[in-house]
């Protein structure tokens, strides 16, 4: 199994508006944290997230949170 690429070891907090997202597993997208296609070719895909009403959110950039999407501390430990 292939390993994400750590884009960042600090999420990236974000206003957002409701709607769906999808967010980048693989850590090559160069529009963190959401997918670009960059995971093409690789076992990677994005992950799609509902938020359900405006609010900000704190994005996991390390790949590796349990939470899968959103920050969890882990990249502290990488």
């Amino acid at each position: 199994m292939e390993k994400p690429k750590i884009a960042d070891k600090q999420p990236k907090v974000i206003e957002m508006e409701a709607g769906q997202y999808y967010w980048c597993t693989c850590g090559h997208s160069n529009n963190q944290p959401f997918c670009d296609g960059s995971h093409k070719g690789t076992e990677f895909s994005p992950l799609p997230v509902n938020i359900e009403e405006k609010k900000k959110v704190a994005w996991c950039l390390c790949k590796h949170s349990e939470k899968k999407s959103f920050c969890d501390g882990t990249h502290r430990s990488l």
